[in-house]
């Protein structure tokens, strides 16, 4: 008698895509004696079943359903047997691997993605071989979905075709397709919660096609970075960081087209220039792939795809290597607090909030119309925290700077009362954010001793970085905010009053140890119409200039590292625009005043790595002493640095726009002092309006001290002396004038 071959409700599910099982239907199955073929391959005309080692036909399928439904049985085949399929599609003839003759490479206690097993390591699309075939291994996390199907070209985009096998204890579902190589294009078509089909790009996908496309693309995992440098301690708290921060399509473009450069043509023109104005750092804006270039890249729709905009993650590890060899450490921007709620995305993944917060009050960013993760679910902070490490272990990034970590950390974020919802004691703050980044944190200082973690946090937020272990974040720095906001508004005041407003300028001394601090300013100053750095100055052009060399200089040499967003550097009259390139016009000219303040950024930037007073014993309080600090009339500033074996550098800050002769200084020690750095020099484009570089100090009191030295201070201007010579020991030499 003729066995059971099929079961009409199945193969009708099969077909509306909501058999949850097709491995136990589909492909060859054994019952007692007798073998069974079921293939489902709608369009085929006819299957025939050949032995893989022969090619020889062992079986012609019966089409039992139109919509293409094929079966069929035999007795007379070994335990050992294996298959392909043989395909007539009316018009062309076809040799298959089916996907449904092999088991699962996952089980039940590695999907749990744990034992040092991270998730990008599972789920996505793998590269795999499996004897001697070669395909790729798809994995996805839809606990919820009805059913999930790959599609791409290699099956017409069909759901009904390949559907995967699911994992009930981990809601993971995976399919081996034989013959998909790199660079397949797909997706994955899911029967949602809601009986919904929806087409998504994969979370885990580590290649993407460019935006407005987001399919996903089949792309080798990068194996484990192996570093090009020698290990250094140039993140650490007593080492110079000067941080060139670019938005990569935007800092050059092609003079060919409107594209951008490549991120191979960025290592031979970008690494050199970073290294040419001596910053010790470059930071990226987000290059995870995003739909919409006016985000820069801070609403990601795939964080573990390297945009495609400036090549592939191959191109992009060349670039770091580079950066690497040129002695250019790289630091990664890394948006994990939010995601665009793009249909194609992470939004309602399998037809329920699943990587979002399910309460509005909780899962929509008010300011961004985003979604907000939920740091609850155990998925999804691996989902987050795996991320981070792959971005250093796998490209080899020496830091991440996290982006708006206040809108994570504190449940009221920009939103009123009654629109937020309280954590479970009451309070403000996400606690589960909380612990995920102080996980975060942790696990990459043990992966990597000597990086650099900074968090843009803009609140007073106890402990960003202070260790987990006392209750901190367990960032290495913090953007200082304040000091940005304070110093930027005294700089554009008018300077008759700026005398009241002398707090603006010292208010930050007051909290600069209360936490390790990076002073930033960064392109958030620079766009929605708030002007370039050099616009905010206060006064004429010319004014602007000094006023601008003047902050620079003041900026270097205040406690806390530095970041200087590109075109600061060579005072760009217009606000950045993303669309363009910077405006590299405006230093062709060497005389130019912009390639003056150009020339001003490299000297600050070798005079800071240079001189230990300015760096090493930055975390320290005792490292800064203001001698004048309440000179409001004159709007003068001057303070004393120490490096950590007592070297002191005098800086002398002057924001009012005339020549101040005569002006006394106290200092603590007699001697020779010589001029390091003038900002009004006539090579930064200023009037050289300091006659001498040495000044001789006398014994007249001043300002608590028993010696003293006089200066002409230049209009708008910034002054470093250094102790050339102590006259301690010796007979006071004749004063000499400057």
């Amino acid at each position: 008698m003729e066995p059971k071959l099929n079961s009409k409700k199945i193969i009708n599910k099969l077909f509306s895509g909501s058999y949850r099982d097709p491995f136990s239907f589909l492909g060859m199955h054994r019952h007692k004696e007798v073998i069974y073929f079921r293939v489902l391959l709608p369009n085929a005309q006819q299957i025939t079943v050949l032995d893989r080692l022969t090619a020889a036909p062992v079986l012609q399928l019966s089409c039992i359903d139109q919509r293409g439904f094929f079966c069929g049985y035999t007795r007379d085949l070994d335990a050992n047997f294996n298959y392909i399929l043989h395909i007539n599609w009316g018009n062309s003839q076809q040799i298959i691997e089916d996907p449904y003759r092999f088991g699962t490479l996952l089980s039940d206690t590695i999907n749990q993605t744990g034992n040092n097993i991270f998730s990008f390591e599972i789920l996505g699309a793998h590269l795999r071989q499996l004897d001697d075939i070669v395909g790729t291994h798809f994995c996805l996390w839809a606990p919820n979905a009805q059913r999930v199907s790959v599609v791409g070209d290699f099956n017409f985009w069909d759901g009904r075709r390949y559907p995967m096998r699911y994992h009930p204890k981990s809601g993971i579902w995976e399919i081996f397709l034989p013959a998909i190589p790199a660079g397949t294009r797909y997706k994955y078509e899911i029967l949602d919660a809601n009986g919904e089909i929806q087409l998504k790009s994969d979370p885990y996908a580590f290649c993407s096609q460019l935006r407005p496309d987001t399919t996903s693309v089949v792309s080798p995992l990068p194996p484990k970075y192996q570093s090009t440098k020698q290990p250094t301690q140039a993140n650490q708290r007593n080492q110079p960081i000067s941080i060139y921060e670019v938005h990569l399509g935007s800092w050059r473009r092609p003079h060919h087209n409107n594209h951008w450069l490549s991120y191979r043509e960025l290592a031979q023109t970008l690494l050199p220039y970073v290294k040419h104005m001596g910053f010790t750092h470059v930071e990226i804006l987000p290059i995870s792939e995003h739909p919409f270039d006016g985000s820069w890249g801070y609403q990601p729709l795939n964080i573990y795809s390297p945009t495609r905009r400036y090549g592939s993650p191959q191109d992009l590890i060349f670039f770091i290597n580079e950066a690497h060899r040129q002695g250019i450490h790289v630091i990664l921007d890394w948006v994990p607090g939010h995601f665009p709620s793009d249909p194609s995305g992470l939004a309602n993944f399998d037809g329920t909030p699943l990587y979002e917060y399910a309460d509005p009050k909780e899962g929509r960013h008010r300011d961004w119309n985003t979604l907000v993760y939920d740091y609850r679910s155990p998925e999804v902070r691996q989902f987050l925290a795996d991320n981070a490490v792959y971005w250093i272990e796998r490209f080899g990034f020496d830091g991440l700077r996290v982006d708006a970590v206040a809108s994570m950390i504190y449940r009221n974020y920009s939103r009123p009362d009654g629109e937020w919802i309280a954590n479970e004691y009451g309070g403000n703050i996400n606690l589960e954010a909380v612990s995920l980044l102080q996980n975060i944190n942790q696990q990459l200082h043990k992966i990597q001793p000597d990086i650099l973690l900074s968090a843009e946090e803009s609140t007073d937020f106890t402990g960003v970085t202070l260790p987990p272990s006392v209750g901190g974040l367990g960032f290495n720095y913090k953007w200082n905010m304040g000091w940005m906001h304070d110093t930027l508004d005294y700089l554009q005041l008018n300077p008759l009053i700026r005398k009241f407003h002398h707090n603006k300028l010292t208010f930050s001394v007051m909290y600069a140890w209360s936490e390790n601090y990076i002073l930033p300013l960064s392109h958030d100053e620079v766009v929605h119409g708030k002007g370039s750095l050099l616009h905010k100055m206060s006064g004429s052009p010319e004014q602007k200039f000094a006023t601008l060399r003047a902050y620079y200089g003041f900026m270097w040499a205040h406690p806390g590292k530095k970041l200087l967003f590109m075109g600061g550097e060579i005072a760009q009259w217009r606000e950045w625009d993303h669309d363009g390139e910077l405006d590299w016009a405006l230093v062709e000219q060497p005389t130019s005043p912009h390639a003056g303040v150009q020339r001003l950024v490299k000297d600050l930037n070798f005079t800071y790595r240079n001189t230990p007073a300015l760096y090493d014993n930055d975390h320290n309080p005792h490292s800064f002493e203001w001698l004048i600090v309440d000179d409001n009339d004159n709007s003068v500033f001057a303070f004393i640095r120490y490096a950590s074996n007592g070297d002191p550098l005098l800086i002398v800050s002057h924001f009012t726009p005339v020549i101040r002769t005569h002006y006394r200084i106290g200092v603590k020690v007699a001697g020779e002092y010589q001029i390091l750095l003038n900002s009004n020099a006539s090579i930064y484009g200023g009037d050289d309006i300091h006659s001498g570089t040495t000044i001789y100090s006398q014994p007249i009191k001043s300002h608590g001290c028993n010696n003293s030295i006089e200066l002409t201070l230049p209009p708008l201007s910034t002054l470093y002396l250094n102790l050339k010579l102590s006259l301690q020991a010796h007979s006071q030499p004749q004063r000499s004038e400057a």
